[in-house]
This record gives C-alpha cells, sequence and structure tokens, in this order.
C-alpha cells in the first residue's frame, strides 16, 4: 500500500511540477527595516519568510530585496538583536516597498513556530501549548546530546541511562509518546528501548519547537504527548558562502567534540555540508568516581542541495550518523564497592576495572554500536492558486549491541530498521479569511530483529496512514483554529523460530520448526489493525497589546509499538527480561489548556495549565513472583527482573510558570525562573487495582525550579568583546509520588545544583564576529545526586551496602568549553535573497 502511494506522490510532482513552473509569475519582495524612534534604517535585520525557505538580511541602508518569489500571501518575520520581532502577513503579489518599523525591547516579544501547525504562525496567535530553544539558548545550555540541553524548557524533562544517552518527556509522558522530529520529519529508530537515545548530530540542530499536548492531528500516531521538532539553521543569503569550525571539550568525562560545515547560496542554487565528531571517557561524580561503562564515540556527516524558483523549492537532504557506546550495567564488586566489568561469556566472575581501564577512551567488548541514515526531500510547489507542500524519507535504523565478550564480532540484539516516510499538504488558497489545508501522511516500516543471538522483538512490519484536515481563521486579535484526522495502523509480527548453534551455545534464527526437535518457537505471528480518530481545536485572543489568553482542547490516539505488542527477550541494555502483551488497545487521551501571557518591555511571563486523561494508558510494571517478592528469570548467570506491559486510565495535571524579568534601568540584568509541575495519578480500570503502591504513575518528573541571573556585560576592549555572565541553580523537589509496586520506582530525595558561565563573542571593527566562546560549569558545588527520572539510579547489585546509597548518581562538576570560529566569504554586496 506505501508503495503505491509513495509512486504515485511522485508521478504527481513530476507531472505539477512543469505545469506549476510554467504558470508561476515571479515576483520581487523589497522594502527597509528601520527604528521606530529615529526613522534611520537597521542594517543587518534578518527578513525571513519560513513557508516559503526565503529570506534576506538588510543592507547599511537598512534595505532589502528578495527575487523570484511566488505571488501568495505569506508569513514574514523580521528581527534584528536589541528591536522586538515584527511577525507580518504580506501578499507577495501586490507590489508594493514594504516598511518595517522595529521597537527596541530587552525582551523578545514575538516569535514564529512551524510545528504543530500547517503553516508557519506567530507564536502568540497558535493556540496549541509550544515552547522554543533558539540559538542561544542552545549555546548556553551546551551537553553531550541534543535532547539533554532542553532539560531546563518549562515542561520538559529527560529520561536518561548516562550523559549521551536521553529520552525527552513532555509534562509526564515520554518513550512511544513524544515523537522527534528533524526538520518535521520523523526520527524513525528503535523508540520502544529504555537506553534508545535520539541519533542526531547535535551541531545540525539549530533551533527546537516543543509541542507541549497531543499532536497526534498532525502527525499521527506516537506524537499523544507532544513532538520535540529539531530544526536546522535557514539556508544562507545568496552570494555568500559562509561556515564555521566548532571546537568543545568538557571536564568531568573528559569529552572532544568539533564540528566544521560549510553553506552556500547562488539565488537559484543552496548546498552545504558538514562534518562532526565527539568522544568522551567515562563520567564521574563524589561517591562513585568514575562510572564504567558510560563511554562513547560518536561520528556523523550531513549534506544538502535544493533549488528555489517561482514556483517554490525543493531541498534534497542526507546526513549518517554512527555512535559507539557503553552502556553501564551497576556491576560491582561487594567489599569494595568498586565497577566490575564483563570479560567472559560465562560471565561467572567479574574482575575489578582498574584505574587504566576506568580512564581510557577505548570503547570495550561490551558497547552498542548505533547506525543512522537519513535521507529526505523537502518541496513546495505552487499548484491551482493555492500550495502543495511534500515531505518525502527514507531511514535506515541498525542498532547492535554486543553482550560476547569471547565472541566480540557477535552481536547480541541485531536490529535493523527501514522506513519509508511521506507527509503531503495541500493548501487551499485563504478565502474570507479561511485558512484551509487538507494532507495525508504516514509511512511503511520493515524490521529485521534476526541476526542477533538474543531476541527482543519479532521481524514486523508495520503501515500508518492518516488523511487531515485543518482550518485556521483570524478576527482582528481573535485566532481560531482546529482539524481532525483519521489514523489507520496495520502490524504484522513474524513467526520466529530458533536452536542453539553447538559451535558457539547461542541461540540463531532458522526459517521453520521441520523436523528438528532442537528447533523452539521463540514468536508467535501477530497481526493486529488499529483505527483511531484525533482532533484538535483552540483559540487564542490577544486582549491587550502585551496580554494573550489561550486556550485549546486535544484528542491524541496512540496504537502500541512492537515491543509492547510483541517483546520476549532478555535485554542487557535495560537490565531487565521483557514480555509483551498482544492484546493491548490504543491509548486515546483528552488534554485541556489554558494559558496567560504577558509580554512587556522590561518583563514577560506566562501561566500554563492543563489536565490530561489518557484511556488504556500503557506502562511497563515488574511482575510479582508467585510466592511473593519480585519475579526473577535466569539467562546464564544472571539474574534479571520480569516486567510486562499493562494498560490502566491515567490523569496528569499540572503547569508550567515562566517569568524573565529585566529590571529598569537596569537593562542587561536578566533575571528568568521557570517553574514546573505534574502529577500523574493511576485512575485504575484493566484489572489494575489500585493501592498505596499503584496509585501513582511511573516516570513522573518532581516539581523542578530554574532560576538562572544574566548580566550582559556589552563590549569592552574598546568594543573588540561582546561579553556575558550568567549563573543559576536549577532545584528539583524531593519525589514522593512513585510507582513502588512490585519495587518498579522508588522515592527520591530533593537538590539543588548551582551552574555558572560565561560568553564573549571576538568582534572586527565592523562588528562581524571572529571568534564565539562559551564557558558553562554545571553543578558546581560537586553534589552527590540521582535524578527521579535517571535510570541509572536502579543499576545496583547490592542495595544493602552499608553506606546508605544504592545505584549511580549524576555527574559531578563538569566545565565546558566551547569555540566557534565562522567563516564567510561574499561574493554580493547588495542584500538579496535568501
Amino acid at each position: 500500500m506505501f508503495r503505491a502511494v509513495l509512486s504515485r506522490s511522485f508521478l504527481f510532482l513530476l507531472l505539477a511540477s512543469p505545469v506549476t513552473v510554467a504558470l508561476a509569475q515571479a515576483v520581487t519582495f523589497s522594502g527597509i527595516v528601520t527604528d521606530e524612534a529615529t526613522d534611520l534604517g537597521i542594517p543587518g535585520a534578518a527578513v525571513y519568510l519560513p513557508d516559503l525557505h526565503r529570506g534576506a538580511v538588510t543592507d547599511d541602508d537598512g534595505r532589502f530585496t528578495i527575487t523570484g518569489l511566488p505571488g501568495e500571501r505569506t508569513l514574514v518575520k523580521v528581527s534584528m538583536t536589541g528591536y522586538a520581532a515584527m511577525v507580518r502577513v504580506v501578499d507577495l503579489s501586490a507590489a508594493s516597498t514594504h516598511e518595517f518599523k522595529l521597537s527596541t525591547t530587552i525582551t523578545e516579544m514575538q516569535d514564529v513556530v512551524v510545528t504543530g501547525t500547517t503553516k508557519a504562525k506567530e507564536l502568540r496567535r497558535d493556540p496549541v501549548p509550544t515552547t522554543l530553544a533558539g540559538r542561544e539558548f542552545l549555546r548556553e545550555n551546551p551537553s553531550a546530546n541534543i535532547i539533554s540541553s532542553l532539560e531546563k524548557l518549562p515542561g520538559i524533562s529527560v529520561a536518561g541511562t548516562g550523559p549521551n544517552i536521553a529520552k525527552p518527556y513532555i509534562r509526564g509522558l515520554g518513550a512511544g509518546r513524544v515523537l522527534t522530529l528533524y526538520d518535521g520529519i520523523r526520527q524513525e529508530s528503535q523508540q520502544w528501548g529504555e537506553e534508545h537515545g535520539v541519533e542526531i548530530d547535535q551541531f545540525l540542530v539549530d533551533r527546537v519547537e516543543v509541542v507541549k499536548g497531543p499532536a497526534s492531528l498532525m502527525y499521527g500516531s506516537d506524537a499523544l504527548a507532544g513532538v520535540v521538532n529539531l530544526i536546522p539553521a535557514p539556508s544562507v543569503a545568496p552570494g555568500i558562502t559562509s561556515g564555521s569550525i566548532t571546537g568543545r571539550v568538557a571536564s568531568n568525562n573528559r569529552e572532544l567534540a568539533g564540528s566544521a560545515n560549510i553553506d552556500g547560496n547562488t539565488g537559484r542554487f543552496i548546498y552545504g555540508a558538514r562534518l562532526s565528531g565527539n568522544m568522551a571517557g567515562n563520567y564521574r561524580n563524589r561517591y562513585d568516581g568514575p562510572v564504567y561503562g558510560t563511554k562513547f564515540r560518536e561520528q556523523a556527516a550531513a549534506a544538502y542541495a535544493g533549488i528555489n524558483r517561482p514556483w517554490g523549492f525543493t531541498h534534497v537532504h542526507f546526513s549518517l550518523y554512527d555512535n559507539l557506546q557503553e552502556v553501564p550495567d551497576g556491576s560491582r564488586d561487594s567489599t569494595t564497592r568498586r565497577f566490575t566489568w564483563r570479560n567472559s561469556d560465562a560471565d561467572s566472575l567479574r574482575p575489578i576495572a582498574s584505574d587504566g581501564l576506568l580512564n581510557s577512551y577505548r570503547i570495550g567488548e561490551v558497547h552498542q554500536h548505533i547506525r543512522f541514515l537519513r535521507a529526505h526531500a523537502n518541496s513546495s510547489f505552487r499548484m491551482g492558486g493555492g500550495r502543495l507542500a511534500a515531505k518525502l524519507a527514507f531511514t535506515r535504523s541498525v542498532r547492535q549491541e554486543y553482550e560476547h565478550p569471547e565472541h566480540p564480532a557477535m552481536a547480541a540484539v541485531d536490529l535493523r530498521l527501514n522506513s519509508f516516510i511521506y507527509d503531503l499538504k495541500y493548501h487551499l488558497p485563504e478565502r474570507n479569511g479561511w485558512e484551509l489545508s487538507a494532507g495525508v501522511n504516514g509511512m511503511q516500516q520493515r524490521n529485521d530483529a534476526s541476526h542477533g543471538t538474543e531476541l527482543l522483538v519479532p521481524d514486523h512490519g508495520l503501515v500508518d496512514l492518516g488523511p487531515f484536515v485543518h482550518a485556521a481563521k483570524s478576527w482582528g486579535r481573535f485566532e481560531l483554529s482546529g482539524g481532525a484526522r483519521l489514523d489507520r495502523r496495520w502490524y504484522q509480527g513474524e513467526a520466529m523460530y530458533t536452536r542453539i548453534d553447538p559451535a558457539t551455545g547461542f541461540e540463531h534464527v532458522v526459517d521453520g520448526p521441520g523436523a528438528d526437535s532442537t528447533v523452539e518457537k521463540h514468536f508467535d505471528a501477530l497481526d493486529r489493525r488499529f483505527t483511531g480518530t484525533s482532533a484538535s481545536i483552540g483559540a487564542a485572543w490577544i486582549i491587550h497589546e502585551r496580554f494573550t489568553l489561550k486556550a485549546n482542547l486535544g484528542r491524541g490516539y496512540r496504537a502500541p509499538g512492537a515491543a509492547e505488542l510483541s517483546a520476549d527477550g532478555f535485554h542487557h541494555g535495560s537490565g531487565i527480561l521483557q514480555l509483551g502483551s498482544a492484546d493491548l488497545r490504543p491509548e486515546t487521551n483528552l488534554q485541556q489548556d489554558l494559558g496567560l501571557f504577558y509580554s512587556g518591555t522590561h518583563v514577560t511571563a506566562s501561566v500554563e495549565l492543563f489536565n490530561n486523561l489518557v484511556d488504556h494508558f500503557i506502562y511497563n510494571e515488574r511482575m510479582p513472583a508467585v510466592g511473593g517478592g519480585d519475579s526473577l528469570a535466569t539467562h546464564g548467570v544472571e539474574e534479571f527482573p520480569v516486567y510486562s506491559f499493562r494498560q490502566t486510565k491515567a490523569r496528569l495535571l499540572g503547569g508550567e510558570v515562566t517569568l524573565d524579568i529585566h529590571p529598569h534601568p537596569l537593562d542587561r540584568l536578566h533575571f528568568e525562573s521557570t517553574l514546573s509541575m505534574v502529577i500523574g495519578t493511576n485512575e485504575g480500570g484493566g484489572g489494575v487495582s489500585i493501592t498505596d503502591s499503584t496509585r501513582h504513575l511511573p516516570m513522573i518528573p518532581p516539581l523542578r525550579l530554574n532560576s538562572e541571573m544574566r548580566y550582559d556585560v556589552g563590549k569592552v576592549l574598546g568594543g573588540s568583546v561582546d561579553l556575558f555572565v550568567k549563573a543559576g541553580v536549577r532545584v528539583h523537589a524531593a519525589q514522593r509520588r512513585f510507582f513502588g509496586a512490585y519495587g518498579t520506582e522508588t522515592a527520591t530525595p530533593g537538590y539543588t545544583l548551582v551552574d555558572a558561565g560565561l560568553g564573549a563573542d571576538l568582534l572586527r571593527r565592523n562588528g562581524r564576529t571572529v571568534l564565539t566562546m562559551t564557558i558553562m560549569g554545571t553543578n558546581l558545588a560537586d553534589i552527590g545526586y540521582q535524578d527521579h527520572m535517571s535510570r541509572l539510579k536502579y543499576f545496583e547489585d547490592y542495595p544493602v551496602n552499608g553506606t546508605g546509597r544504592s545505584g549511580i548518581y549524576g555527574m559531578g562538576r563538569n566545565i565546558t568549553v566551547q569555540v566557534m570560529v565562522p567563516f564567510r566569504i561574499r561574493k554580493k554586496e547588495a542584500a538579496t535573497e535568501r
């Protein structure tokens, strides 16, 4: 089915392109950006049309010209440091010169979002709860991976398995309920694994948009809790070739990272490429010392090329990601509490890890090798007075987990997932202020799990198909938007048979039972079909120039994943025996959101509240033994706790409060605080009995406060250096609302971490940046702590050990230094299209 849809889509685009090219009339968008107070032109201001992926930078007089554009109504954002950004809808078919008057401000009042909506939209007019992380935020929050950099965003938390494995949670929901996108394309890998991170080169990401609520309307199943959209930088201005070289070091785990990129634009043709690398040793903390099994080594490459024409654009991207990653299991010597390491397949006696082994960069025989390939095309075509937006992608995820030290080339887990992804939207011509869009998106997947010695999930295929409609209407200060969607999913798990290889003693897959009595059936065939509906309706009311009220009601849908339906195997990475449940029903949720936002010259603030009711909530529960206690399964000489998926009704309540103050007249001083809270309650159903140990949901973050003070020193040393300094605290309250049944979770004490840092830009006389340096310190007091969302908290063979501590603690004091050197070759001095 998918191949038919895909081939017809390509044929449609091929046939449509010449027609649109022939009919499209090129228009020019020009104007001037001025200071509202002085009427003088503002040089260096950015003018960007997000739906058309085009833009310009103003010249010395504040003027800009963008040529070769389609004649349509589109949104434009004009921005410049020190000024309030301006967002306006312009009609490109009307030949006129546009003037944008920017007012000075200390706080950012307007922004544009492209996630969770069919077209780019001004943030304050978008009813869907969304939070943003821009380039400066990412600069000031460096981390080994892009997901961990988002932890300070309100409503966002991270479930981690060490410094380089992180999974996003939105308002208490994560795993298969949060969909990660790159440039609007689904990131499809083995998301079901608790220690499976997001396989993306963090240096590719320029901006992040997070939808905090059901986004199934636009993205289908797996977006029930929200979306994390990792967005690359826009193309550079025409006539310019530019790039940068970036290096980063970190003190705690001796991380060494680097990246180099180059980008160009001839006006009609854009191109670019990037190479990145990152390696780190074991991280350390005050209680555990170096934590064995937390080293990693990454390599990544990416390239893109595209054309821009009056009929639209087509941009093609290609990327490769390769990661060698150790995963700790918490194994220790019972007397010395030092970490031990696995040196034999039998694993009968583990030696203590030496200082040389703990301090080495060398990746051990027990590790994971993760590779991810992505090829995708992003196109837009003028058609019938409207616009067709098309995204087509192929991704391949290869995950190999090596657990046999005496057979280092033999993968225990070997999963190879191919995904064909499509997203087609047609934006009808605007009529009477109504913006109407219709589309269909989905994917076809094939997962090959037959090559490893330990089977976790079967070979399986999956097809998703989801048509949807969306409408939006503006009445002056009032914006209404909503839509509906129908989703279908076909899942087919294959029967799989195995036998023990007498030469190695390991299990391997065979074609079928035949007459061989040594062959065992590992997985039964499973054929499931799921249907679900999603819908959303919301409104944004700009009560006053500074006040905005938003309300949204969203229904989401999520079909169970392959692991939830079919898992049956020991997983060393998670340290459990995981069992699936073939009878699981789809999850659905209904979320109500209400938010009040204030944007002033010196103060911005917001209060957002939500109530989320999830039916057939799927969660992983540790199974009890028949005779009481925990159920344990023996695998070789190891014992693994047994987990299985269950369903219940869940409610999540909470909200976020943000406050950003620039006290007058100390405008350079900046206080910013965010408070996030979520309470997850198990309301029963599906045979789940509610007791003191089961009345709370698992993996719910505690109350969190992030507070920072920043001072923009400004230009010093004769104007050659632009400097800022900052300091802050991260306060995590104790989490006493936990799912304690059968030892699944335990309470977590609260803690406070102190961070500080500075950043400096070295400038030429003309104001152009020569070098950017950032120094950031985290956990400067070197506090020993355990995050409630960290899986390492439960990695302990001897929980009763005389120290009063159990499990692995988080990273200690860490100083990160990052330097970026940009370069630019300008072929034209005149500002033109971007």
